[in-house]
């Protein structure tokens, strides 16, 4: 069980975190991850569908997230917020290939936030173009 301060537990956090977060992709598993300034420990959360499998199948495979998660979240940078979302292929995968998916994915969210922070916004010509909006086609409005 992870600690009740390590925890995105109510609905509205979890919307945060997977509208204003970065989605990354690996293996059974899609992680969302945002950085934010608060300097709160990292917090996780999981999200482990009904096409996961029954109930038994889905609080295993959620068991099996969170001690993955519980062994990582001290490598986060303060104000991390991760939602783990379980993809069905999850029920048949092996803790280890949770914790590899899980480390991938990880690592490609630090790499992008990094990539992230240090870019400049850029000022160019591309930047500053304004598309005109197009017409919708078959409209009578």
């Amino acid at each position: 069980m992870l600690p009740e301060g390590s925890r995105v537990r109510t609905r509205a956090e979890h919307a945060r975190v997977g509208t204003a977060g970065r989605r990354t992709r690996s293996g059974p598993l899609v992680v969302h991850s945002l950085w934010t300034t608060s300097g709160e420990s990292p917090r996780a959360g999981f999200v482990v569908g009904r096409r996961v499998g029954n109930a038994v199948v889905r609080n295993r495979v959620r068991r099996r997230l969170r001690e993955q998660v519980r062994a990582r979240l001290g490598q986060l940078p303060a104000g991390t917020m991760l939602v783990v979302r379980a993809l069905p292929e999850a029920a048949s995968a092996s803790s280890e290939l949770l914790g590899q998916a899980l480390d991938d994915a990880l690592d490609d969210a630090l790499a992008r936030a990094a990539r992230a922070a240090s870019d400049a916004p850029r000022d160019d010509a591309r930047a500053r173009r304004v598309r005109a909006p197009r017409p919708v086609v078959g409209s009578s409005r």
